[in-house]
């Protein structure tokens, strides 16, 4: 293992202040082991405690939080620990995670990743390349979680090609994937069409307009276009802004190490790579055409009984995207003479796996903890504490104010309960119709885009977030003491830039009755 240290200079400021303070955050895996044991106690303390929300339909629902301590509950857990809270969390997203990094794994140790970055880091101006990541880190989102998965460890890649800290590529490409999340340049994304659809149930069961500021009536997946349309140019100058002013200097000034597996040293494409890289890029042109084939073919969309398309390519995405990493990978090994047998691609596999163990570890007790959250209806419960927060400010005859208190709610919520969809199940029934009928100027787009703001700018600084420790052992691969603190301190001033600039784009399209979509 190489080593690049530079000279720690210690600055003073508030990021310095996050920093230091964030050293002393034990690891995630002990954070999510205290949040199970203090979710079980909470729930032992106020078990009983009911309150009401509405629903989606409009009818009120009670919550009652469950004493998880007791019989019953013991029980649940026990029977739910494996299977249900860990294995099958989020429609199973370990398994994703899993799947995935197989992939990659055959893609990374065929030579193929470093051949690449050869090939593009020479001719790459350095003060572009945050932007690069941040955009395209904001564009992956269509691809669901595999900019995750895929964007970000490559981002370290590049760096450490061009002699810079992985970190900085890792943090440009965190902020664009994570923090951007819900910002698109493509119409009618899934997010668009999980927070869309949902907002007009919300909107019409209760007697809500589902109609703009103008009056004129909305179409679900693409309300909001022409504000993440603008999102998406602002916030990656805004991304790339944060990374070469504050992210950059800082982590340019602390040590990191390169794996010796990597081979960085030489930056000249050899012959035998050259081969590899055009056996490669066939390979992707025959997988793209397989694909589009499934997607015509057996993953073409449909209609279900209920009326509703269905489109199993989108759902497959992943696994489509691991099939291209597969096929690419082991067309660049043989080529280049790194895979002289296909167990060769099984031992890539396998060494892929051997860096997942503390991955494992982690998503069993976060996964655990946010399965009692639910169960328990604790997160329900820090919901409507949220919701009637905001009720009690009194904001109903300043709309921009009324906006912005319902962002910084709402971002404040996302730190303690992840997921968007399951966020968004719980608050919109309760403040679309609420924000409506305190001013009318709060309609169901308006909304929308604000939950989309502030769930995605406290991405990046919880660890509620399903991926905040598999970024995290990334970022380790280069950087073995690094606490999940300072992850945070390294993120912050991305959360906090994010949050103002977008915050103030919304509300310049409110204030000046520019159309958040059509």
């Amino acid at each position: 293992m190489s080593s690049k240290p530079t000279p720690a200079n210690e600055t003073g400021g508030f990021i310095a202040f996050v920093e230091r303070a964030g050293k002393r955050i034990p690891d995630p895996v002990i954070i999510f082991i205290y949040f199970l044991a203090a979710a079980l106690l909470l729930t032992w303390a106020i078990g009983g405690l009911s309150f009401t929300t509405y629903g989606g339909d409009g009818q009120p629902i009670e919550y009652e939080i469950r004493n998880m301590l007791a019989t019953e509950n013991v029980v649940w857990l026990f029977d739910n620990a494996l299977l249900a809270n860990w294995l099958g969390f989020g429609g199973g997203v370990l398994g994703v995670i899993l799947i995935v990094m197989l992939g990659v794994g055959v893609a990374e140790n065929s030579g193929l990743f470093a051949a690449i970055l050869k090939k593009v880091s020479r001719g790459l101006p350095l003060n572009w390349l945050p932007l690069f990541l941040v955009f395209i880190g904001i564009m992956s989102s269509i691809a669901t979680d595999a900019g995750y998965l895929i964007l970000i460890p490559l981002a370290g890649l590049l760096y450490a090609g061009l002699g810079k800290n992985p970190l900085i590529g890792m943090a440009a490409a965190f902020a664009g994937v994570s923090a951007g999340f819900s910002a698109n340049l493509i119409p009618a994304t899934p997010i668009d069409v999980i927070i869309g659809v949902n907002a007009k149930v919300f909107a019409e069961s209760q007697g809500i307009p589902f109609v703009n500021a103008a009056g004129e009536a909305l179409t679900p997946a693409t309300m909001n276009y022409y504000f993440i349309l603008a999102s998406t140019f602002i916030l990656g100058g805004v991304g790339a802004w944060v990374t070469l002013k504050f992210v950059q200097p800082r982590l340019e000034q602390k040590p990191y190490t390169i794996p010796k597996e990597l081979e960085l040293g030489d930056f000249e494409v050899s012959p035998a790579e050259k081969r590899g890289l055009r056996a490669a890029g066939i390979a992707l042109v025959v997988a793209l055409i397989a694909i589009y084939g499934l997607a015509v073919g057996p993953l073409a969309p449909y209609e279900n009984a209920q009326g509703a398309t269905v489109t199993p390519y989108l759902n497959n995405v992943i696994l489509l995207i691991t099939f291209v990493f597969i096929a690419v990978g082991v067309a660049f090994g043989v080529a280049s003479g790194n895979f002289k047998s296909l167990q060769d691609v099984v031992k890539a596999m396998v060494k892929q796996m051997d860096t997942m163990g503390y991955i494992l570890v982690l998503t069993f007790f976060c996964y655990n903890f946010l399965g009692v959250l639910s169960h328990s209806g604790l997160g329900a419960y820090i919901t409507y504490l949220g919701a009637t927060l905001l009720t009690n400010l009194g904001l109903q005859s300043f709309p921009v104010l009324l906006l912005i208190g319902f962002i910084i709610v709402t971002a404040i919520i996302n730190i303690f309960v992840g997921g968007l969809t399951s966020k968004w199940m719980l608050l919109g029934p309760i403040f679309i119709p609420m924000l409506y009928l305190v001013n009318s100027e709060m309609t169901p787009d308006l909304v929308a885009a604000a939950f989309r703001v502030a769930d995605s700018s406290t991405n990046i600084i919880t660890p509620m977030m399903s991926y905040a420790g598999i970024i995290l052992a990334f970022m380790r691969k280069y950087n073995p003491q690094l606490t999940f603190g300072e992850m945070i301190a390294m993120m912050v001033p991305y959360s906090l830039a994010f949050m103002v600039v977008w915050t103030a784009l919304l509300v310049a399209f409110f204030s000046f009755g520019i159309p958040l979509g059509f």
